[in-house]
This record gives C-alpha cells, structure tokens and sequence, in this order.
C-alpha cells in the first residue's frame, strides 16, 4: 500500500473527539495540533478543495504518519497540545525557544539571610523573585533593596553557637555602614528579619508597608530631634516614591492582571506582555514570533500567553487582550475591554508592540536598501571590470560534467541583481555529442538555451559566462553566431587554474584584482553552475547504477525497477526499508526476492 493510501486510511479511522494529534516525518514528529474533533481537523489538512497556502502545503507533503491522543475537553487538549510543543519542539510549530534562564531575586533560607541574584531556583526552602525579563531590571530592584536596607552580604554560617564563640569579625562592609554586623550580633534577629518582611512586600509589589515603616520612624526622630536620622528615613522615603513612580502605577482599584497585546504581518506576530500586580506594573517584555504555517493571530497569542505566563511564574485570574480570544484555562477569565483603566492597559502595551513592529520592519527595510545598494555597486564595479556596456544585471554561467566520458551533463545556472535565481536554473542532458567532448557539448547547451528563449520571446541576459578556456568560450560564441545573437549579448570564459577572463578573439586574458567584488561574484556563479552540474550529474548516474542493478535481479522487471528508481533514488535508501515496507512497494514475492538481493 503507498504511503498516501496508508494516510487516508488511516484518517477514516480517527475519532470524532476532541484531543491532538502529531504529524510525523521519516525522523520524527514535525507538528502538533490540538482539536475539538481529530478527524475532521486532520482531514481539512488533506482536503484538495481546502486553499492552503505554500508552507500548509509543505507540511502536508512532509507527513509519513499521523497518532492522536484523545482528551475529554477542550481545555485538556489546549494544555496537552502546549506540553508536547515544549517537548518535541517541532519544527513546524510555534514556540518560545530562545534558550534563555531568567534572573530571580533570592531570600536565601538562613538566619539573617541575604539577598542575592540567581538564574537557578533551588528547592531548599528559599524565597525566589521575579523573574525578571532582563538582568537590568533585576539590578535596579536588587540595589533599592540594598541601598535601603543594611543587609549581610557575607557567607559566614551565623548560627547562635558560631556567633557566641566569636568565630567572625565585622568587615568593610560594616564599617561603612552597608551592614548591621550580624556576625558580631550587633543587630538583633527580629530587627533583622523585620528588614527582610518589608523587602518580601516590596518584591512581591506592596510597597506600602516600607512606606508606613519609613514615615513613622522619621516622625519618631523629628520628634527626638534626631533630625540627621530623619532626613536619612526622608530620603529613603523619597526613594520608594521615585522607584513606584517609574514602576507606572495604573490604578489603585486594579489588582493582579496579565496584559497581551498583538499586532502581525505577513511573516511575524509582534507581542507584548504587562504584568500588574498591586496597581502597577512590575514587569514588561516585548518579543517577535516567526510564523510557520501562517497561524492566525488567536492561535499565535493563545501559545504564546500559555509560555510566557508559565514563564513568568503568573498566578494571575484575569487576562486582558486586543484581540476576542478563547483561552479554556481553569479559573482564568479573558475580556477585551473597551472603556476605563483596562482599556489604557490595553493601548498602553499594544503602543510597545507596534513600536517593536515598526523597529524591526524598518530595520527589515533599512538591511534590505543596504543589500540592493551593495548589489548594485559590484554590478557597477562589474561593467566596469569587464568593460560592459550595460549593467549585468542578468547574468547566466554554463558548466559541462561527465565521467570518464559517461553520463554527459551540463548546467546553467542564473543570477538577477547580483543574487541567485533557482527558478531559472537549467539542467541539461547531452543529446547530440558522443563521447567526453567538452567544445560540441558546450555549443550544444547555449544553442538550445538561446533558441528556446528567441522561441519563447523570453528576455536575454545581458553577460554570458562560460566555465572552462578559450576552447569552450569559442564554440560558445559560435553558438550564438549561429542563433545571429552574436554582438547582442556580452560573452566571457574563466579559467579554473589562475582565475584568468577571456574575451572572445583576444589571445591575453583579462587579471582582475583577487579582491574584487566582481571577481568574487564571478567565481560564486562558476562554483554555483559547477555544483549544480555535479550533483544532477552524481544522481543520474546513481539512477542509471541503481536500475541496471535491479534489471538484474531475476523476477524484477523493467517497470518495477523504474518506480523504485523514481522514489528511491539509490540501493542505500532501499536498504533502510524493512521487508514489510518493501512488500507495500512491490508485493509480497518481489519484496522477498528484493530483500534476499539488499541483504546477501
């Protein structure tokens, strides 16, 4: 059985229930969907009369094989579909997979403990942070925090019995006044551990309660006339105020809110991500999203929201889009405001993903100027190396391939504006030269690429690049003398052992600088027709090899062997396949007597 019978039956057997399911190349699984109903989601992917666009259609003809899992809801096949992205990592779906461990800012657990900055969450009872989208955030939080409060910074084990034997003498970082000296115990614990609830609060958003604590103890050291100390609370005061100021309070009625926002092109998604706690948002981050098979913005966004909340550890009930989106995720709600605080939430991150948008198209727009600006100077630099008269602007190379005088092959490759242009690559079979004859097959290939398009009323290039000596060169020209091209189109010839140019009937060659733009754009078309002319002629011959291999195996007939030689390209590749798959080739008989053959 073919592999596309074994594909359609294998959908008239998928269930009509909700789960995902996975496509699968011949080295594993390429992408992974979720349904409502299996079946009738993975029919659509086979259905002809279903407009699809290239990269849909390409994913379709990659598939060996399909396996589903079946869920009870929709919301479980949402979650599934998330975990076996992160899993597999298919190639054809999206995903956040830029390898990067967020900072976290850490409570250690100890007594007077420390304040540190980590990448690595450790299941030993401390306190973790964040995290936070970039070290720079963290860094700005972690010297608030030290700033207003002196804490140890030391890794002495203080434990009671460590204190009271005098094992630690305080460091520079006591005397100038950065710690309290807690090795020396003098600072008691409870003032101490006082410090770290305030920093618990300003970490988890709350800074009311460092505010409250700052206010009234400058109110207890006016009152004293302690008024140096007061000023001290005063400007630590000002500094909780300064750092919420730029934290963007939003609003004081608005708790805990995750904000997405999305606006797309042709190829990206650009996405933004505010997370609010206590009325101000605490964190921001911004990202593009390469799309593989042209998702919709609701598929995009739901993926993405699922990660990036997974990865910012949020907790929060409510979610806020631009965009009407289903999201079955358990005790979460999604709206899409209109009016009031959400609404500017909304603008507010949405304005971040434009931003992004614009930046990243203008930088697109910004590389793409600079490479036709490029392009065209080695054009320029090229009509003047050569003595053009016109910009090359079109340029076609030929290049003859044989071995040993077997399997006569030539290639034509072309490039448009200093760029390859595959659609227009040639492969030619020798049809009217017996024997190694590099001169007659050369004229044959640019008469019959010539006389094709004159025939077709197509347009000529404007440089003819020959790979090989005067001796192709000449024929060549002869070639075009023949097609009355001759003096229409500019002609060269590069030889391989000094990089000399030829012109047609000049006896010196023409030295370019090694260094030249030109010269290296002409040396990438020979090596690219060179190439091109290499492998087409490598697999007709591993074509030709392969099926007088297998006319030779009694009971495998010529027709046989054309259909194995047309999907299999090689005996290695026939090889891989187990008997079984064999059999669904060619019937049970052949396919013993082919294995019998590969194996022996």
């Amino acid at each position: 059985m073919a592999a596309n019978e074994r594909l359609r039956e294998k959908i008239s057997h998928l269930p009509h229930k909700p789960g995902i399911y996975k496509f699968f190349d011949e080295k594993g699984i390429i992408y992974v969907g979720k349904a409502v109903d299996i079946r009738k989601r993975v029919s659509s992917y086979f259905n002809r009369s279903t407009q699809h666009n290239k990269k849909t259609l390409k994913l379709v003809s990659q598939i060996k094989d399909i396996e589903f899992t079946i869920v009870d809801t929709e919301a479980d096949a949402f979650l599934l579909e998330n975990n076996l992205i992160k899993q597999y990592q298919p190639k054809y779906n999206i995903l956040l997979k830029d390898g990067k461990t967020y900072p976290y800012i850490c409570i250690v657990n100890e007594r007077f403990p420390r304040i540190i900055s980590t990448r690595n969450k450790i299941n030993d009872g401390s306190r973790y942070f964040g995290p936070y989208p970039s070290g720079t955030t963290m860094n700005v939080v972690l010297d608030l925090i030290r700033t207003l409060y002196p804490l140890r910074t030391c890794t002495y084990n203080l434990s009671q019995e460590n204190i009271a034997a005098g094992k630690f003498k305080v460091c520079l970082e006591y005397h100038i006044g950065n710690c309290k000296g807690p090795c020396e115990n003098l600072v008691d614990e409870t003032t101490y551990n006082e410090y770290i609830s305030q920093i618990r609060s300003i970490l988890s958003g709350n800074l009311s309660i460092a505010k409250n604590y700052f206010k009234e103890r400058m109110a207890v050291a006016a009152e004293e006339y302690q008024f140096e100390v007061a000023h001290q609370y005063k400007q630590k005061l000002d500094m909780l105020d300064d750092f919420q100021a730029k934290s963007t309070v939003v609003s004081n009625t608005l708790t805990n809110i995750d904000v997405f926002t999305i606006t797309s092109n042709e190829k990206c998604a650009f996405i933004n991500y505010l997370k609010v706690m206590n009325g101000s948002i605490i964190l921001t981050q911004s990202l593009e999203i390469q799309k593989k098979l042209d998702e919709a913005d609701e598929d995009i966004m739901a993926s993405v929201i699922v990660q990036l909340r997974h990865e910012f550890e949020s907790t929060s009930r409510e979610i806020i889009t631009n965009i009407e989106l289903t999201l079955p995720l358990d005790n979460v709600t999604v709206s899409l405001p209109q009016i009031g605080d959400k609404r500017k939430l909304i603008n507010l991150s949405l304005k971040n993903a434009l931003y992004l948008r614009k930046e990243r198209e203008g930088r697109q727009e910004k590389n793409k100027d600079l490479g036709e600006q490029r392009e065209l100077r080695v054009l320029e630099t090229m009509k003047k190396d050569l003595r053009l008269t016109e910009l090359p602007r079109h340029i076609e190379c030929f290049d003859n391939s044989n071995f040993q005088g077997d399997n006569p092959v030539a290639s034509m490759v072309c490039f448009k504006n200093g760029k390859p242009s595959k659609k227009d690559y040639r492969h030619f079979n020798i049809k009217t030269v017996v024997g190694p004859n590099d001169f007659e097959s050369m004229y044959e290939i640019v008469t019959r690429r010539y006389k094709r398009l004159l025939e077709e009323n197509q347009p000529l290039p404007q440089l003819i690049i020959i790979d090989g000596g005067k001796g192709q060169l000449s024929f060549a020209v002869q070639a075009l003398k023949d097609l009355n091209l001759w003096g229409q189109i500019a002609i060269i010839g590069i030889a391989k052992r000094l990089e000399e140019i030829f012109y047609p009937g000049d006896k010196l060659p023409l030295y370019i600088d090694k260094k030249s733009e030109s010269l290296k754009l002409i040396q990438r078309l020979r090596n690219e027709a060179h190439r091109f002319a290499i492998t087409f002629h490598r697999s007709k011959r591993d074509a030709s090899t392969l099926k007088t291999e297998l006319t030779e195996v009694k009971g495998i007939g010529p027709a046989t062997a054309q259909a194995l030689l047309l999907k299999y390209k090689s005996v290695k590749k026939l090889k891989e396949l187990s008997q079984q798959e064999l059999e669904e080739e060619v019937g049970q008989s052949k396919a013993q007597i082919l294995y019998n053959f590969l194996h022996q």
